[in-house]
This record gives C-alpha cells, sequence and structure tokens, in this order.
C-alpha cells in the first residue's frame, strides 16, 4: 500500500500537469454536461480538479492498496470498481466523463454523458479516489497513448503530426514491418479485441508507413497531412463520428466526402480499446514499477463499440 499524495505527486509529474493550465477538452465538455441538469460538480471534484480538468478528480482515503484502469467511467466500469475496491483504492482513467461514439455496425452514441450521481455518491461514501489524465497521456513522449499503439505494432515513430489547441502533437507517424491492408486489419482486430474494424478507404498489397492517432481520429485535415507524408494505413480509434446530433452528422458528412478521394487505409479500433491499450500495457507496467507494493486491476468493458 501507499499514499495517495505520493500516487498524485509523482502522477502529476510525470505527466507534467501542472504545466498545463486546463484541460481544452474538458474544461468545455465538464460544464457542458453538468451545469444543465443542475448537479454542483464544483463541489463534489476537488478545487484543482475544476481548474485542470486533470489529476484527481475525487479524494477518498489516504492509504491505497489498490489502482484500478480503465478508459472511461461507464456504468460498467464504475460499477465494478465500486463493488471490488476497498476504501481508499484509486481508479485511473484517461476519461473523467463517458462517450458514446456509437457503434459502425450498431446504434449510435449520444455523445459526452455525465457519470450517473448515484455513483459519484458511493464514491464518496466509500471514500475511494478517481484520476484522470487526458491531454497529457495523449502528447506524452515516454507514455501515451499513440504510443501504445505503436508499440504493439513493433512500429517505429518517425515524426509527429495532429498539433492539439497548443499542447503537443497526438498523432504519430511510423513504419512497419511490411504489409497489407488484409493482414494489418487482422492484427489490429487482434491486439484490440474487437469483431470489426469501422473501414473506409482503400486495400493495399503493401504498406510500410503508417499514421497513429488514438480517440477520435476523424479528422479529414489530420488524414490529408498524413497521406501527403506518404502514409498508406491511417490507424486511429474512430474513422467515423457515430454520434446521433447535428455535430456527428456534420463530421460523418464531411469523411464521406473524403473517402472517395483518399489513397489510405483508414482503419477505426473503437474509441475506447484504442485508449485501453495504454492502460493495459505501459500504465500497468509503470504503476507496477514505481509503486511495487500495490496491485494494480485492469477494468475493461464488455462492449468497446459503445
Amino acid at each position: 500500500m501507499i499514499s495517495l499524495t505520493k500516487i498524485e505527486k509523482e502522477l502529476n509529474d510525470y505527466f507534467r500537469v501542472k504545466e498545463l493550465p486546463e484541460d481544452p477538452a474538458f474544461s468545455r465538455f465538464i460544464p457542458m454536461v453538468y451545469d444543465p441538469i443542475g448537479f454542483d460538480w464544483r463541489s463534489f471534484f476537488e478545487e484543482d480538479f475544476v481548474q485542470r480538468f486533470n489529476g484527481v478528480m475525487m479524494r477518498g482515503s489516504e492509504t491505497v492498496k489498490t489502482v484500478y484502469l480503465a478508459v472511461f467511467p461507464t456504468d460498467e466500469v464504475l460499477e465494478s470498481f465500486i463493488q471490488q475496491a476497498e476504501e481508499g483504492d484509486l481508479l485511473f482513467m484517461h476519461h473523467p466523463l463517458l462517450m458514446e461514439c456509437g457503434d459502425p455496425r450498431g446504434a449510435s452514441g449520444r455523445g459526452f454523458v455525465p457519470i450517473k450521481e448515484q455513483y459519484i455518491h458511493q464514491l464518496k461514501e466509500k471514500k475511494l479516489s478517481v484520476y484522470t489524465c487526458h491531454v497529457p497521456m495523449d502528447y506524452h513522449d515516454e507514455l501515451s497513448t499513440g504510443l501504445a499503439i505503436a508499440e504493439a505494432l513493433d512500429a517505429k515513430v518517425t515524426d509527429r503530426f495532429l498539433p492539439y489547441k497548443n499542447t503537443g502533437y497526438v498523432g504519430l507517424i511510423a513504419t512497419i514491418q511490411e504489409t497489407n491492408t488484409k493482414t494489418l486489419a487482422h492484427k489490429l482486430r487482434d491486439i484490440f479485441a474487437i469483431p470489426y474494424l469501422d473501414f473506409e478507404g482503400v486495400h493495399h498489397e503493401q504498406i510500410e508507413k503508417v499514421a497513429i492517432v488514438a480517440g477520435c481520429g476523424d479528422s479529414v485535415e489530420a488524414m490529408k497531412d498524413a497521406e501527403d507524408r506518404g502514409v498508406q494505413a491511417y490507424i486511429t480509434g474512430e474513422v467515423h463520428c457515430h454520434i446521433d446530433n447535428e455535430y456527428g452528422q456534420k463530421k460523418y458528412k464531411e469523411m464521406m466526402n473524403y473517402v472517395p478521394i483518399t489513397n489510405m487505409s483508414l482503419m477505426g479500433v473503437s474509441h475506447s480499446s484504442s485508449e485501453f491499450l495504454v492502460m493495459k500495457t505501459q500504465m500497468k507496467k509503470w504503476f507496477e514499477d514505481h509503486f511495487p507494493s500495490v496491485n494494480v486491476r485492469l477494468l475493461h468493458q464488455h462492449k468497446w463499440w459503445l
């Protein structure tokens, strides 16, 4: 077991959380989902978190025996954590909100939705802690959502692209051992434990250069940039936006206008699964190396496309 204060400091230092005044995404999305329902999130969440939107979001007891790793606070993840955890245990996630991204072969998603109030109260009552690390984990130069994918593909990173809100680059350009679209797609399904890809574009018999963007990679501008750099396959969480609102429909239309003219294989492995890989590999090892006395457990989602 270890103190939450020590874990917090090492995470903050490693991901340079204090260098980012506020997370560009969740400084918008958290008020957007909680304010309309009248939930006083500023009182429930830690004072520093409501300024930065990264770091300790909820603080429980000081002694941590087990750290649980997840991507989104889905009902399934929160119920599993609350049921399994002991007082003081920590849930480390990439996102402080659930994002329903939609299923390319199923139902559309609702976008960002709040954590149900009942779970927030249960976390408080059981004195559990929650730490989230969003953008700092996307552009970190040693441990990141994108680098975990490159590592799984045994890829050599040669460049970075896709600047995000003046924080850093969240996209990677990399070379891989020569393959083809069919073989690469099969390998991605195995790595990310998904039944199918969100696929568009063309099939290549020879692929040696890829772009990697974990999470939302449905940016036509970024895809064009990657293609101009000689990329043959663009690997991301989402090729299409399957969110059922005006924004989602606009993004989907933009992508469908681009699909007929691209010469890349566009491969989506789901937002959730693309970002869970870093938890499964790099982040689990990081916690085990830094805090050998703490147990580390993964909280998988039953369904990665949601």
